[in-house]
């Protein structure tokens, strides 16, 4: 088959392959094909029975998720007995198969078990929970830090206690979807402003009752543009207009500042900055999230913050594994070094071979399709010569924009970064991205 033939075969009905169809045409394609579901079930199944999208792009064989490994998070893993180049992870310094990061997961095992059978609230706290928190908080320079099961709740967790009734959130429209998610639950009024734009911030912010209360929330390295938080503007207009700042810095702690610090401290902010929110499942090697401010704002988390009251707490074995992490990081600052030097290597050879990286400016690097079909099929010849990458399509980013996300470790070799270009050029040109 061609590339142009099998181009055409994914059906215009999955151009939002992860967001659910509702359209009438597509409903009574469902019924008359039955879709296997039962006689009489509830209408609340009819998105369920509805959704063709996954399928018909399974079956056009250019379904690019869920795909399985069976190796190590490193810079080659395991899929189906091949190995295979991995630039689509989020281990930014290369540590999730680090030996001592395993060590210590396991002693905590031995020590605590494998779980705390309880919420922080009740239960839950360990000592080694306090132990991270201590440092967590010291690196990102605040007097407090917040332990969360993942980095999702921290964010439906901080942002919903935080903002209540007649009081405002202006949130980056590219911001992570747990930051969406936060927003819409709290009781604030959820007004957004235009990607990066300091401006129209502004607009937003001047329209507001200067005695409101205002919370602005932000990506510091938003994760599919890989483009930086505008934070010096922004904090001037958060001190002009009396308005609190969140930067989710997920992508930026282990990147960014001094030591992996992150973004606020990459520009000398973090005093200006009232919530450090960031992941242990990215650069920390495991699994998990916090949050960082003031002592005081931290206990009347610890006692209003839903999802953490009343969910478990973060395992022993996790919470030790960032430890050990954050250890590592902090006394390996060549860890970091590397990790710029394998960014500025595969930037200049992507953008050498004409490839269009947007605004790019850290490890992230979005190579624009701008294409559905096109977005899948590259991404699944690549990984037929051996790379494996991530394909963000809609709703992940807007239609038109589609892109294959491309991120950097601080392990990666200068000739595996050689090889995937050399791969990335070939199988571009052959699709007509080049």
């Amino acid at each position: 088959m061609t590339v142009q033939n099998q181009t055409r075969t994914l059906p215009s009905s999955a151009s939002g392959i992860v967001r659910a169809r509702k359209s009438p045409e597509v409903a009574e394609s469902a019924k008359l094909r039955g879709n296997g579901q039962p006689k009489g079930q509830p209408a609340i199944f009819d998105k369920v029975h509805n959704y063709t999208a996954a399928r018909e792009t399974r079956a056009a064989g250019l379904y690019p998720y869920f795909r399985t490994i069976s190796s190590a998070q490193d810079t080659e893993v395991t899929m189906n007995g091949r190995q295979i180049l991995m630039l689509g992870s989020n281990s930014y310094l290369g540590l999730t198969n680090h030996p001592k990061i395993k060590e210590a997961a396991k002693a905590a095992v031995d020590k605590y078990g494998s779980g705390c059978a309880g919420s922080r609230f009740l239960n839950g706290t360990l000592d080694l929970h306090l132990e991270l928190e201590a440092e967590i908080a010291q690196l990102v320079g605040k007097e407090a830090a917040l332990l969360y099961s993942t980095g999702f709740q921290v964010n439906l967790g901080v942002v919903s206690a935080m903002v209540g009734k007649d009081e405002f959130i202006l949130a980056d429209k590219s911001n992570h979807a747990s930051l969406v998610e936060g927003c819409r639950l709290s009781l604030g009024q959820f007004l957004r402003f235009a990607h990066n734009d300091m401006g129209a911030l502004e607009t937003r912010l001047q329209r507001l009752d200067p005695a409101a209360g205002k919370f602005i929330v932000v990506d510091g390295v938003f994760s599919m543009e890989g483009d930086i938080i505008k934070l010096p503007d922004l904090c001037r207009l958060a001190r002009k207009y009396n308005a609190a700042v969140m930067v989710d810095d997920a992508h930026g702690v282990g990147v960014l500042g001094r030591r992996g610090a992150g973004t606020s401290d990459h520009f000398g902010l973090s005093d200006d900055v009232h919530f450090i929110m960031s992941t242990f499942s990215k650069s920390l090697a495991s699994l998990g999230g916090f949050i960082a401010s003031d002592a005081a704002t931290i206990d009347y988390l610890k006692h209003h913050s839903r999802p953490l009251v009343f969910s478990a707490s973060m395992s022993p074995a996790n919470a030790a594994s960032a430890l050990a992490a954050l250890r590592i990081m902090k006394s390996e600052p060549e860890r970091l070094n590397h990790l710029w030097h394998n960014t500025r290597r595969m930037k200049e050879g992507l953008l050498a071979l004409g490839f269009d990286l947007g605004a790019s400016e850290t490890p992230i690097l979005p190579v624009y399709v701008r294409d559905l079909a096109k977005t899948c099929l590259y991404c699944k010849r690549l990984e037929e010569e051996g790379l494996f990458v991530n394909p963000v399509v809609s709703p992940g980013v807007p239609p038109g924009h589609e892109l294959i996300r491309i991120s950097l470790m601080a392990t990666h070799t200068d000739s595996q970064i050689d090889r995937a270009l050399e791969k990335l050029g070939q199988v571009g040109k052959q699709l007509g991205i080049l």
